[in-house]
């Protein structure tokens, strides 16, 4: 089965998203050396732990989008799973982020929230639910 084995951030101040995803969800960052461009290899948890992926957050190479704008075309949505969707949705918000759309139940499984970082970059967090309605 084809499975997503990596994602990526683009980011016009590449220093500003590293430290918003770091102290939000505490990724580690280490800037591969040599490349054609800017490059951080994104570690979003430990190798041992199942379902995660790992990525990469590269230098926006065009214009970044305007926080109106909806999700670019060429852009994928990256979905974090998350301890308390209302603890890390108020604490993106104190990070400079924005709410893109407000949480809704994914009934019988999941809350479900998107956000833009600040970037405008949309990204989704997620927290398992049951009893979601």
């Amino acid at each position: 089965m084809n499975r997503v084995v990596h994602f990526e951030i683009h980011a016009a101040n590449p220093a500003r998203a590293v430290e918003f995803y770091s102290k939000l969800f505490g990724w580690k960052f280490d800037q591969y050396p040599g490349g054609p461009t800017d490059y951080w290899l994104i570690t979003t948890g430990p190798a041992d732990q199942p379902g995660g992926i790992n990525g990469g957050l590269v230098r926006r190479m065009g214009g970044t989008p305007k926080a109106s704008d909806p999700t670019p075309v060429v852009a994928y949505v990256c979905t974090i799973d998350v301890e308390n969707i209302d603890t890390m949705g108020a604490a993106i918000l104190a990070a400079g982020g924005t709410l893109a759309h407000p949480k809704a139940a994914i009934p019988g499984l999941a809350w479900l929230a998107y956000y833009k970082d600040t970037d405008s970059n949309i990204f989704g967090i997620y927290q398992l639910d049951k009893n979601a309605k």
